[in-house]
Formats: structure tokens, C-alpha cells, sequence
């Protein structure tokens, strides 16, 4: 939301100068500069003091604990039973009985930690032994763009690009909407939808 208001009253400040000619463009320059100072002050004292955070971004607040609402809290944030059902909805909770706690963030999200018996069922929860296949992709063309850069840091060569693509009957990167390779080698290609 600071961000939000300061991007409004910098495009106020910047506008003014530029509708009446008579002030000078350093009047509303002057004005943002200090507005920049001000906010790049107030995030190196967020940084670096964990009482000035709290002041201003506020301080997360438990709404459930132990499957139990705090009506309080709930007030003292102005949250409504509709936005909280709206965020166990949108994290797939239908059910008040299933949740242990709810935090509020100072990000206005709802954190949910359900109770056990209500958690999805996972490998470590069954103790199972599952290869860890989580790999990130890298963007090698985007929208018909090389992406030097990231071909390179993945030890690829453009002749390997160039198959990729003669393996897919594409003659050229423009016709490539997106193209990816993951760690283990995997390419994902979505051509453009003309040249499909």
C-alpha cells in the first residue's frame, strides 16, 4: 500500500509542472526526489530495526488457533467471516473443524496450518524414499528471442538449439513462442499459434 500511495502522489507531484508552464520542471522534481529519499529511508529502518517493522508493516496475527476462531483479533484487524472463508476457500479449506491455526500475514494473505488428519497425504508422511525430480527450467527463447545469455549458462551451444528445433520441424527461433530445458535435460517447446 506505501508504494501504491507514494507511486500516486509522485505521478500528482510530476504532473503539476508539466500542465502549467509557468513553474519550472525543478519544482516538481525537487518534491519526488525527496519523496524517493523518504521511502529508501523508511525501508533501510525497516531493515535494520524489528520495532520500527512492526510500526509500519505491521505484525502477523493468529485468527484460528486450535481449530478455534479469535473474534478479536479478527476485529482488531477489521478481517470479516467472509474474507477468511474466502481464504480457506482459495487454499481448498471448506471446513472451520479442519484448520489448527490461520495467520493473518502482514501481506493481508491468510497462512493455514491445518490439523494433521486434514494435510494431504505426502512421501515423508508415509516414509517413502521418492527421487528428488524437482528441477528449474530456463527460459532459452522467449516470444522468438534467443536468450544468449541463459543458453550459455546452461552449457548449451546454438547448434543444440538448432536441433531442438529441426527435431520439432521448426526452422527458426521466431516461430518459438517459448522454449525451456530443465537440469535433467528436459526441453518443453510451445510454438507460436501461427506457426503451429
Amino acid at each position: 500500500p506505501s508504494e501504491l500511495v507514494l507511486t500516486l502522489i509522485i505521478s500528482d507531484l510530476a504532473s503539476v509542472p508539466m500542465q502549467d508552464f509557468g513553474i519550472p520542471l525543478v519544482h516538481g522534481v525537487f518534491p519526488i526526489v525527496t519523496l524517493l529519499c523518504l521511502s529508501m529511508l523508511l525501508s533501510f529502518f525497516s531493515l535494520k530495526s524489528i520495532r520500527f517493522r512492526a510500526i509500519v508493516c505491521g505484525q502477523p496475527t493468529v485468527i484460528i488457533r486450535e481449530g478455534r476462531v479469535l473474534q478479536q483479533n479478527m476485529a482488531r484487524n477489521r478481517f470479516t467471516v467472509d474474507e477468511l472463508f474466502e481464504q480457506l476457500r482459495s487454499q481448498g479449506y471448506s471446513d472451520l473443524s479442519s484448520v489448527k491455526y490461520a495467520i493473518l500475514e502482514t501481506s493481508g494473505q491468510v497462512s493455514i496450518l491445518p490439523y494433521t488428519k486434514a494435510s494431504p497425504v505426502t512421501p515423508q508422511v508415509m516414509n517413502l524414499e521418492v527421487p528428488d525430480d524437482v528441477t528449474l527450467p530456463v527460459l532459452l527463447i522467449n516470444d522468438g528471442h534467443v536468450m544468449t545469455d541463459n543458453l550459455r549458462a546452461s552449457g548449451y551451444d546454438r547448434k543444440w538449439l538448432d536441433r531442438q528445433l529441426s527435431d520439432r520441424r521448426l526452422t527458426s527461433p521466431r516461430q518459438v513462442f517459448l522454449l525451456t530445458v530443465d537440469e535433467s535435460g528436459g526441453v518443453v517447446c510451445v510454438t507460436k499459434e501461427a506457426a503451429a
